[in-house]
């Protein structure tokens, strides 16, 4: 209780020039992190170079939590490669193996149909409709490096938005009260 009341004199004592300078701070911060993010995205030729497993259907290779790092390179897409894939109208990319790739000789387009590790059944029916394979342009990237059960904060926070809210309000206070 003691640390409220300090916080509250604190944020009470607030001067303009703090206030500006901590403001400054933090969009430092943010800028820092988008900038990261666009690097990752240029090194790595991928649209999202991390993401997060969200289900158990990669198990055993892929918990769900477990963070993923993508690379989008030149190199043509494989049978057992694992990749990600965003569908049409789908807002949540999956993560999944290849179990099928047929190139067309004509175009040298590839047709890639993929699977859950843990699945009984291949993914045409997580397609759009009318769709029975993924084009190269529906390929997010290539897993090439995860970090396991670390994206589990992610999970926590988007599965229930009061603990971000919490988090967040809790961060900005204290990036507020903080003394430079």
């Amino acid at each position: 209780m003691e640390w409220i009341q300090e916080s509250v004199a604190s944020v009470k004592s607030f001067q303009l020039r703090q206030a500006l300078h901590q403001a400054l701070t933090l969009g430092m911060i943010v800028t820092s992190a988008l900038m990261i993010w666009k690097t990752l995205i240029c090194i790595t030729g991928s649209e999202s170079p991390v993401v997060v497993v969200l289900s158990e259907s990669m198990e055993p290779g892929f918990a769900r939590g477990d963070i993923l790092f993508l690379n989008m390179g030149r190199d043509p897409i494989r049978a057992g490669d694992i990749v990600v894939y965003n569908i049409d109208n789908r807002e949540i990319p999956i993560v999944h193996r290849v179990i099928e790739v047929h190139e067309r000789r004509d175009t040298r387009e590839v047709d890639i149909l993929t699977k859950g590790d843990n699945n009984d059944d291949d993914d045409i029916s997580l397609y759009a409709p009318g769709q029975r394979w993924l084009q190269r342009q529906h390929i997010m990237g290539r897993a090439v490096g995860f970090l396991p059960y670390v994206g589990w904060a992610t999970i926590i926070m988007t599965e229930n938005p009061l603990i971000k809210y919490i988090l967040i309000g809790a961060l900005g206070l204290l990036v507020i009260t903080s003394k430079d």
